[in-house]
């Protein structure tokens, strides 16, 4: 009815594909991967709602490019919640963003390329693991409609 069969012969490696024919290309490609976090802040210098503490459940967007390995693998989903876990969300999950990112304003804007730098500086200590990684952009989402995104072509000196 739906066309679901179960597989004659699953495909066994150096048996029904070469070690080499993982590898199908040499280009550039880039892997996502988004998480969430819930932090609260306030904003300096600023007349609207805002500068009231208040929370944001935030969602973060990253975008991260490089060539894949002798597997195919340009860098595991798992590895990029890693350096996340460990490196990034540690400053902000249920966090008072005030106190626990350095001195900025909290806002947005600020946020992402913090953000930014900090999944950057993560790939660097990394070395050679992911080949040719960077990151491309880290979009983060303050409300489901309103965000803001560092990419890296902006991310120069301007």
């Amino acid at each position: 009815m739906y066309g679901f069969r179960i597989v004659d012969k699953l495909q066994k490696i150096d048996e029904d594909i070469s070690r080499k024919q993982l590898k199908y290309h040499t280009k550039r490609v880039l892997v996502s991967k988004e998480f969430t976090f819930d932090a609260a802040h306030h904003l300096h210098c600023y007349d609207g709602k805002c500068k009231n503490l208040h929370g944001h459940t935030y969602k973060v967007i990253f975008g991260i490019s490089g060539f894949v390995d002798n597997r195919g693998i340009m860098m595991d989903f798992g590895d990029i919640k890693e350096i996340w876990k460990n490196q990034i969300e540690i400053f902000l999950d249920h966090k008072y963003l005030n106190e626990t990112l350095p001195p900025m304003n909290t806002t947005a804007e600020n946020m992402v390329v913090w953000i930014f730098q900090k999944m950057t500086e993560a790939l660097e200590a990394a070395g050679p693991k992911y080949d040719g990684a960077r990151v491309e952009f880290v979009r983060l989402y303050e409300t489901p409609t309103s965000y803001a995104e560092a990419r890296r072509e902006w991310m120069g000196n301007e």
